[in-house]
């Protein structure tokens, strides 16, 4: 990510989009603004943004079918939807199509602004360290897992695991914290976000199913250790 996030801002009012802006901006986050669908899309290929700012209903589509697009191609952007519609089934409807996080009009800039640099936080830490990092010392451990950032995919012992986004996200954070507990609340935070309505519940169960497709690969090998009233860590060494 580069030192100065650079957001872009799909959003068909412009009284809205003049607020989203000046209020990022302010905050030393950069604001690319589009109207209409056909030029975020545009603007997004050139690659230049560190996460998408989503308006629903728009002239000339709906910003969920694109949300569906990225994701669908594998995009690990963060994507932060902005919209009108906030009933449950809406918002979830937004998070199950692959948005990051779901904010309903009207919202406060502050709030918007928090959610944003959350988002650019949780994209900073799966960020794929720099080449000069990844060259193991003549003495490391040998690591089991393989993870592949920019395609969003993990292999164990050259296996490539079938993981869904959020298990991807789970095991990235648990490789991350390297050996460390990570208590069920940061995950819930690093994972489904600040504002999320999921609970602890949400994630043992992805640890459940995530521990499943582990052992498939590595039968004799618990690789996700349960911390009682603690949370969750891992080994990665092989």
């Amino acid at each position: 990510m580069l030192s100065t996030p650079h957001v872009l801002l799909l959003e068909d009012d412009p009284a809205i989009a003049r607020t989203v802006c000046y209020a990022l901006e302010r905050d030393g986050i950069r604001c690319t603004h589009s109207l209409l669908m056909a030029d975020a899309r545009a603007q997004w290929a050139s690659g230049r943004f560190d996460a998408l700012l989503l308006d629903v209903g728009l002239p000339d589509g709906n910003g969920l079918d694109w949300c569906r697009q990225l994701r669908t191609a594998g995009s690990p952007a963060p994507i932060l939807v902005l919209s009108a519609r906030g009933e449950e089934v809406d918002r979830v409807l937004g998070l199950e199509l692959g948005a990051d996080d779901y904010l309903s009009k009207p919202f406060s800039p502050r709030e918007l602004v928090a959610r944003t640099r959350a988002l650019l936080r949780r994209a900073q830490q799966f960020s794929p360290p720099p080449a000069s990092a990844s060259i193991a010392p003549p003495h490391a451990a040998r690591t089991a897992f393989e993870v592949d950032e920019t395609g969003q995919c993990v292999r164990l012992q050259g296996v490539l695991l079938d993981l869904t986004r959020r298990e991807f996200q789970l095991l990235s954070s648990l490789l991350a914290a390297q050996g460390r507990i990570l208590s069920r609340n940061h995950l819930l935070d690093a994972v489904w976000g600040l504002h999320s309505d999921s609970t602890d519940r949400t994630v043992d169960t992805h640890i459940k199913t995530l521990r499943a497709k582990l052992r498939a690969v590595v039968a004799d090998r618990d690789f996700i250790t349960t911390h009682r009233g603690m949370g969750y860590s891992l080994r990665d060494s092989d």
